[in-house]
């Protein structure tokens, strides 16, 4: 995992990741031979996609791991295990087997072990009690699209548009260049001969992550901490520096702050800038997503009051409010008092995020409608850049 061959990284996922199927599987069929109901949703892939980008698996495998007190989430957003630290994945049996708890627990944790007490109700583990998590923030000197922020904010987009590149939300911008280009010359203009065969290999073979460095270089778990606390140095040298100094390409949407971030801390790696492959295809999943695409940077230092009435098949009514670099939401609900209200039909809405429609010709054949500042609509759409 933390070798600078990626495919050295990419191909210990992939087997980790079968193996852990096939033990939820040996394991769900045994319950249902017990006559004790069980499924095993897969660990990653295949996801639902009929809604994409929104939701897509059966049960959060980390939020299960954090319940059963296996780790704690961490500031790359991965479970770390008190032992293993970061290096695992996950995998989750749904049963409805009812689950006695043990009378005593014993509860790792770095420098040894203590004992936990008994869990309460059914099924119930012992506490962990500790964070494995050391607060080193390796995790964010080494992410090469700046997606995990010093004081715990999370960029989605991305490391989404970055670490999933050739396969989830690549896939759809390189058909898209399929599809525009000219000619083949046009084509190879837009996609260089290296990202169409590494989008085939991805497709064709196992999807492949760009980076996942943050689980590479994190140095929590009784396992692998050891080495870090007694020369932190060697870590720097020998697993951290080999990924930030890599020589790749790195890509991001433009006006994001993932693309800010490669130009100002790896100026040596290439950025490529694409568009943004976090596309709601409905007017409510559009609001439900827009915590995903936000960007901090073009937020500060101001604060507006949105109002969305939105109409036809799926009318929408909610209230967005930008404060100085946050974000909230309110779905269904138009509150307080709003610096601009935004009417049209939702589908309308969806084409002019989506640059299919022009809010100017929206605007001047009525079907776009606003009261209040309506500069704030250039301010907003440069939080949500696609």
């Amino acid at each position: 995992m933390r070798s600078a061959a990626r495919t050295a990284a990419n191909l210990e996922f992939v087997q980790a990741s079968d193996e852990t199927d096939e033990v939820a599987r040996r394991l769900a069929i045994t319950l249902e031979q017990r006559g004790i109901r069980a499924i095993n949703p897969p660990m990653a892939f295949p996801f639902d996609l009929e809604n994409y980008p929104e939701r897509g698996w059966v049960v959060s495998h980390k939020v299960v791991a954090e319940a059963a007190q296996l780790g704690r989430m961490g500031l790359h957003r991965s479970v770390i295990h008190p032992r293993f630290g970061s290096f695992i994945v996950l995998g989750t049996v749904i049963t409805n087997a009812e689950l006695a708890p043990e009378p005593s627990l014993t509860v790792p944790h770095q420098g040894g072990a203590t004992e936990g007490p008994a869990g309460e109700g059914p099924g119930r583990p012992a506490p962990l009690e500790f964070n494995p998590c050391v607060n080193c923030k390796l995790c964010v000197a080494a992410c090469p699209v700046g997606a995990i922020e010093p004081d715990g904010g999370f960029r989605f987009s991305a490391c989404y548009d970055h670490n999933y590149r050739e396969f989830m939300t690549g896939f759809g911008d390189f058909v898209e260049h399929v599809v525009e280009s000219r000619n083949k010359h046009d084509f190879r203009d837009r996609v260089s001969a290296s990202e169409t065969v590494a989008t085939w290999q991805s497709l064709a073979f196992r999807p492949s992550y760009k980076a996942a460095y943050c689980v590479a270089v994190c140095p929590a778990g009784e396992e692998v901490l050891g080495p870090f606390v007694e020369d932190r140095a060697s870590h720097l040298r020998e697993v951290v520096k080999p990924l930030t100094q890599r020589e790749e390409t790195v890509y991001a949407v433009r006006g994001s702050d993932a693309a800010e971030h490669v130009q100002r801390r790896f100026k040596h790696k290439k950025l490529k800038l694409v568009a943004s492959s976090l596309r709601p295809s409905s007017p409510r999943g559009l609001f439900r997503a827009l915590h995903l695409i936000f960007q901090r940077r073009p937020a500060r230092g101001w604060r507006a009051v949105y109002h969305f009435d939105l109409t036809g098949v799926e009318p929408v009514r909610a209230t967005v409010t930008i404060d100085d670099g946050r974000l909230e939401v309110q779905a269904d609900q138009l509150l307080g008092r709003p610096d601009i209200t935004v009417r049209c039909d939702g589908k309308l809405w969806l084409d002019i995020v989506s640059q299919r429609r022009s809010p100017v010709w929206a605007v001047i054949t009525g079907r776009l409608k606003t009261t209040g500042d309506r500069s704030l609509l250039q301010r907003f759409a440069a939080c949500f850049p696609r």
